[in-house]
Formats: structure tokens, sequence, C-alpha cells
């Protein structure tokens, strides 16, 4: 049943990202704009003085979305094939491998979505999410094994 679920997690937030993808620009802009506002007023709560360039910022939530995202979806791969029965370096290598190709696609698929463009960038701030996401959950289960032993 663990494993199913895994899977199920997997598409959900594949669809998930999907989803995020198929807003025209307009939609996808203000929902990161709307984060960046909250941003900004908390750090003028913190220091008034400080003075942020807000499109900076806006571009900087954007990536770290991008990043954060693919952080997730490297994990639920890792976890799906783990818990599938594949041995770990061969998790390693299929779930960066899986996180790279949804990457790709996904970037080809906003070339369809209005006002969105598709940029080599975001693929490799989405693979490095994913890589990251991978080592956190390799290293967390390392460490769980070595307590349980």
């Amino acid at each position: 049943m663990r494993k199913i679920l895994s899977w199920i997690s997997v598409f959900l937030w594949m669809l998930l990202i999907f989803n995020l993808s198929s807003q025209v620009a307009e939609q996808s802009n203000q929902l990161s704009t709307g984060i960046t506002e909250i941003i900004d007023n908390v750090v003028k709560k913190v220091d008034s003085n400080l003075d942020i360039n807000l499109e900076s910022l806006n571009h900087l939530v954007r990536k770290n979305a991008h990043f954060i995202a693919y952080l997730i979806l490297g994990v639920l791969v890792f976890n799906a094939l783990r818990r599938s029965g594949t041995n770990r370096h061969m998790s390693f290598l299929l779930a960066q491998l899986i996180c790279i190709v949804y990457a790709a696609s996904d970037e080809i698929h906003q070339m369809y979505v209005p006002g969105r463009s598709t940029q080599v960038t975001d693929v490799v701030i989405d693979s490095t999410g994913a890589f990251l996401g991978i080592v956190i959950y390799w290293c967390a289960s390392k460490m769980k094994n070595r307590k349980n032993t």
C-alpha cells in the first residue's frame, strides 16, 4: 500500500507542477507578485529603512519556487523508487533522470502557454533542486539506518 501511495504522491505533485506551468503569464505573475508583496511587507516590519527592489525579489521568488518544487519532486520520486524495491544507487540515478526529463518536458509545455517561455536555466534550477532533494533523502535514510542498527 505504501508503494502505491508513494507513486500517487509523485503523480499528484507532477500534476500540481503541470497546473502551475499551465497558468498564462499574467496568472503566474500575480501569484509570484502576491508572495513577493508578502515578503516585502514582512521585511519592512523588521527594518522599515530597507529598500527592496521588488522586480529582483519577484525574480528570486519565481526561481526559488522552481527549485523547491523540484526538490520536493526529487524526494517523492526517490521515495517511490525505494518503496518499489529499487536499490539505493539505481533509485538515485533514476530519480534524477525522471526529474530532469520532467523538468525539460515542463519547459517545452510552457512554449504553448500564452506569455510563457522555455528557459534552459529553469531546467538547470529544477534539476539542481531535485538533486538536493534526493541527496537529503539519501542522507536522512542512511542516518535512520545507522540509528536502527
